[in-house]
């Protein structure tokens, strides 16, 4: 038994390093999220300005025609003046020299507008396209490094893995399934000492008889409360110091609460599989 709590400490820090790369591996390519929602956000940028560019050329093309009709309608009215014979014509010609001469100004100032528009965005337009292009130079660049490191993460995954094949062939099948989930659920620790009486996994004081039961050393035996595999480690104290009949309980509470313990304990695995699988 003393060489399967050996071979279980051992698998212990193979099963925590292989824990901690699968968190690695799954947050390496989130490093890219910010700069994809940047690149996505300035794309949409361009689209909409390059849309808004659109419609003030067309806007442009329009004021520019009617400014043309309107200076056109001018200069037929100015130069009929040298042909008018009365009033009335005279009085109609100016009438509509100065409604022309009016739309010319309006067309004019619109004219001007919408050139300042289109110059501003010609301008917002070149600093997209540049900022844009440097993004995608520099997310293909820290795809490239992502990819490297996670294939670093994965080959460091094999490598631990075929220590833990090299380990685990000895040991119970339903034992080691336990023993990941306990690893999984508890930080990396599923097997601990219980010294003085007390579990060193959650601190919890064992009843005197389950303590002796560990310390036998006969079979594997789970910590009631945090399910954790248990091995002894003497104290300096006695065990006396540690228990009393009042405090330490009986190996039948400790089986009432190990059936409840453990169905808390497949009821918080499967919740913690699901949020893996996301």
């Amino acid at each position: 038994m003393d060489v399967v709590l050996e071979k279980l400490k051992t698998l212990q820090e193979i099963l925590s390093e292989k824990i901690v790369l699968e968190q690695q591996i799954q947050e390496i390519p989130k490093q890219l999220v910010t700069q994809k929602e940047l690149l996505e956000r300035m794309k949409k940028s361009f689209v909409e300005k390059s849309q808004e560019h659109q419609r003030a050329k067309s806007a442009e093309g329009e004021y520019r025609n009617s400014l043309f009709e309107a200076e056109s309608r001018r200069e037929r009215a100015e130069k009929n003046m040298d042909s008018i014979s009365t009033q009335r014509e005279y009085e109609a010609l100016d009438r509509e020299i100065q409604d022309a001469a009016g739309k010319e100004q309006e067309f004019r100032a619109k004219l001007q507008r919408e050139e300042r528009i289109i110059s501003d965005l010609n301008e917002q337009i070149k600093q997209n396209q540049e900022m844009i292009e440097q993004l995608e130079a520099e997310l293909e660049e820290r795809r490239k490094g992502v990819e490297v490191e996670v294939a670093s993460k994965q080959a460091q995954m094999e490598a631990l893995s075929k220590k833990e094949k090299s380990i685990t062939p000895d040991l119970d099948p339903e034992v080691l399934f336990k023993f990941e989930r306990i690893i999984r659920n508890k930080m990396g620790r599923g097997i601990v000492a219980i010294k003085g009486g007390v579990c060193l996994g959650c601190n919890m004081i064992l009843p005197a008889q389950f303590a002796n039961t560990v310390r036998q050393g006969e079979e594997i035996v789970f910590c009631p409360y945090c399910s954790r595999i248990l091995y002894y480690e003497e104290s300096e104290q006695s065990e006396e110091d540690f228990f009393n009949d009042e405090d330490s309980g009986s190996l039948s509470d400790l089986d009432d609460m190990e059936e409840e313990d453990y169905e808390e304990e497949e009821e918080e695995e499967e919740k913690v599989n699901i949020d893996y699988e996301e």
